[in-house]
């Protein structure tokens, strides 16, 4: 993942890097205040040959599905398959400070995301919902291969939402095997009552902190520690981290793919987040 606090200038580079480095993905974010996701995306996908890049993720309140839809289809048409669109509630505080929190999340969710799919699949879509009306709308230039379109959620009625409707689910970070187990029981639930039959991708964020001194460890991941531990409602020590030597933490992401992740996106904490990266994808390349 490319860290929000760091500066947009930097992130080409920073994409160069992890794919010389091997990664498969690289996830950018779109939190208030900060980089803007689709500019971002185009940025990582201009400066590389083969990385998959991830929006990680968009907010539903702030974008017209439509609107969403054509940044996508540019972006999925130029760059086929090396897209995935994540789409999410977006974090309420911040919806009001910016006029935008809606009374109905979980609809408007649902409508973006069952909207945008369609106009990405090259379909004259009018949907008309609780919170999205649309009338007779067709991209002109719709991808050729239409990006999946993930929702990035955590609780279980918007998992069962995810199932029901996305092509894939983001999980936050802090969630371990046992939150991934759960999760996939809740999409599994929605998958089954909309009798979905198509593929659905598990995507899992988690913070890294790759160094052979604990001590350095748990002063860098403290601050991680106590912001999740508030977030996700869980005891500090149980906040998941893919953290300790390099083969000590691609252990733990091995967890996370055992319980059922396709996908883990390393989020690098402290210092050198690269060197970071690279040890763990060194052990786990073995």
């Amino acid at each position: 993942m490319f860290d929000r606090d760091r500066r947009p200038e930097e992130l080409a580079g920073y994409a160069r890097a992890v794919e010389e480095a091997g990664a498969d993905d690289l996830w950018v974010v779109e939190d208030l205040g900060w980089a803007g996701s689709i500019g971002s995306a185009a940025l990582a996908l201009a400066a590389t040959e083969r990385l998959r890049v991830g929006i990680g993720i968009a907010p539903a309140p702030l974008r017209n599905p439509a609107l969403l839809a054509m940044e996508l289809a540019t972006l999925a048409r130029v760059f086929p398959g090396r897209l995935v669109a994540g789409v999410g509630h977006g974090a309420q505080p911040w919806m009001a400070q910016v006029g935008a929190a809606s009374p109905t999340p979980l609809a408007l969710l649902e409508e973006t995301i069952t909207v945008v799919r369609g106009l990405l699949r090259g379909e004259t879509t009018t949907f008309d919902g609780r919170t999205v009306h649309i009338d007779g709308v067709r991209l002109v230039h719709p991808p050729a291969e239409a990006p999946p379109v993930v929702s990035g959620v955590v609780r279980p009625r918007s998992l069962e939402l995810s199932g029901r409707v996305a092509d894939g689910t983001v999980m936050a970070e802090g969630q371990g095997p046992e939150a991934v187990a759960a999760a996939l029981g809740h999409i599994g639930k929605g998958r089954a009552a909309a009798g979905a039959a198509r593929a659905h991708e598990l995507i899992v964020f988690t913070h890294l902190c790759v160094a052979d001194d604990p001590r350095h460890i748990a002063t860098a991941t403290a601050p991680v520690r106590d912001e999740y531990s508030g977030w996700l409602g869980v005891p500090r020590d149980e906040v998941f981290l893919a953290a300790g030597d390099a083969a000590t933490a691609a252990g733990r992401v091995r967890e996370l793919w055992e319980a059922g992740a396709e996908t883990v996106v390393l989020r690098p904490v402290g210092e050198e987040p690269l060197a970071q990266v690279r040890a763990a994808l060194a052990v786990l390349e073995r």
